[in-house]
């Protein structure tokens, strides 16, 4: 018996078996823009320090 494939599940099955390595390249791109190691506690500690505080009302010049 045929079970029932959306328009979406043909499109990526066929996408990924024309192109093998596409989920290897999105990991390799996750991993450059978003997963990072943790910061030590001394770089939070510095950016902590460097951080500017906001005024109450940001239209403000005082």
């Amino acid at each position: 018996m045929a079970r029932y494939q959306s328009e979406i599940t043909q499109f990526l099955t066929e996408l990924k078996s024309e192109k093998p390595n596409l989920e290897a390249e999105q990991q390799a791109g996750r991993a450059l823009l978003w997963d990072k190691e943790p910061l030590s506690v001394e770089d939070q500690r510095r950016a902590k320090a460097a951080k500017l505080k906001q005024c109450a009302y940001v239209y403000s010049n005082d």
